[in-house]
């Protein structure tokens, strides 16, 4: 008996992540950049121009503006998935700073007495500092109205701080529109960020939700298979130990056959109750194969089905089709499946079924994928454990592990014995 083991070390730290998870670090460490991009495209310009004590504490304060969006972005996208309160006192801080960087960077520009370049540096950073300021105040905010309402407040401001100081309109107007383009661009990008985490992590539950309705019917399968072996019985056990009580209280020997139908019929459940329970009932391959794909589909998982199980001996199909149940139902409960690829072949005298998924999480001890190990008892129960043991009973073998990354394969060989002559491939 071979089983491959996947390396436990590969993937590494994003691998281990589940796609939400994933887009999550995408969009935080997206809001994390913008920091950077905001010390680069405004900071640099004051940075050359620092001759002034102004200017060099202007410079200070858009570092410490540009800390304090990332901060308040972290703290924002916590505050969207529910998993602390909202930033109340990081958005009144940042708006706070925001507003009074943009008030220093005006005077300077227009009261100043420096350079061209540096009344260009200061617009710059009135303008920056008002879009990247609205821009991450609109994650702290729900609702349509509420961003539209950040971005009209961070134009109106730009209106209302130059109008003081007598700017000449249209350089007060062009200073407007670049600030609604900064800030409205910003505050866009923000808000189909969070929606579209939301929307990610609101597939992934409906993707689970459905798994677990899967599972839940399967499991309901079962139950119908246990009351159809034990309904049948246990009412003719209960019509016949009625019979017999009647016999025997009128003195007649009948009785003592009735109770030995009794005590035969209840010995033939109890048989036919071991053997649903620990799986040794024949297993249709064709139907565990239309049925895996079913339960797939139904799952949001696409199930690609190749190959013919007819013409092949019971005991193998019986085998085989444990084999797709198990794994069906792991790629069901384990991994982040999106592709299910199930193939039934015939070779050089044996019959090779292959189960292989994708989005198998191996890495970190985490999911198996279709080929989880966790369920097997020893004594013909589910999981990798009870599979080999089917397939040990007609001479085959099971090979399991994770192949180039995040897929994971199950491959069942058995023999044909005195079925060698099928020879061929049943695709």
């Amino acid at each position: 008996m071979r089983t491959l083991v996947g390396s436990r070390g590969s993937g590494g730290w994003w691998g281990r992540k589940s796609t939400p998870g994933k887009v999550e670090t995408y969009t935080r460490w997206t809001f994390h950049f913008f920091a950077l991009v905001e010390i680069g495209a405004i900071g640099l310009p004051l940075f050359g121009q620092v001759g002034t004590d102004i200017t060099g504490w202007l410079a200070g304060a858009l570092v410490v503006h540009a800390l304090l969006c990332s901060a308040t972005a972290s703290r924002a996208l916590d505050w969207t998935r529910d998993r602390r309160a909202q930033p109340v006192r990081l958005l009144w801080a940042l708006g706070a700073v925001t507003v009074m960087i943009s008030v220093a960077a005006v005077v300077v520009r227009e009261r100043g007495s420096g350079s061209d370049d540096m009344r260009t540096a200061a617009s710059t950073l009135f303008v920056g500092v008002l879009g990247f300021g609205a821009g991450t105040l609109t994650l702290g905010v729900r609702g349509r109205r509420h961003v539209l309402a950040v971005v009209a407040g961070a134009v109106g401001g730009a209106l209302l701080l130059q109008l003081p100081l007598g700017v000449a309109a249209p350089a007060a107007l062009g200073t407007v529109i670049a600030v609604l383009f900064a800030a409205g661009g910003l505050a866009f990008t923000a808000a189909f960020s969070v929606w579209l985490l939301d929307a990610v992590y609101e597939l992934d539950e409906a993707r689970e939700t459905r798994a677990r309705l899967a599972v839940a019917e399967e499991r309901l399968r079962f139950g119908r298979d246990l009351h159809d072996v034990m309904g049948r019985n246990l009412s003719v056990i209960a019509l016949k130990s009625e019979l017999a009580v009647q016999l025997a209280r009128r003195g007649r020997t009948e009785a003592v056959e009735q109770m030995i139908e009794v005590q035969r019929i209840a010995r033939e459940s109890q048989r036919e109750v071991r053997d649903v329970v620990r799986g040794y009932r024949e297993a249709d391959l064709r139907l565990e194969l239309a049925g895996a794909q079913g339960v797939l589909a139904a799952a949001g998982i696409d199930c690609e089905v190749t190959g013919d199980a007819a013409g092949l001996p019971v005991e193998v199909q019986s085998a085989l089709g444990w084999v797709v149940r198990e794994a069906t139902t792991n790629v069901l409960r384990h991994g982040d499946a999106g592709r299910c690829v199930v193939g039934v072949r015939v070779e050089e005298g044996r019959v090779v079924l292959t189960v292989e998924n994708d989005g198998a999480k191996v890495a970190g001890g985490g999911d198996a994928g279709a080929g989880d190990d966790g369920g097997g008892d020893g004594k013909g129960g589910s999981g990798l454990v009870g599979l080999r043991e089917r397939l040990t009973a007609v001479g085959g073998e099971l090979e399991a592990g994770a192949v180039d990354g995040d897929r994971f394969r199950v491959v069942a060989t058995v023999p044909l014995a005195g079925a060698a002559g099928t020879g061929g491939s049943a695709s």
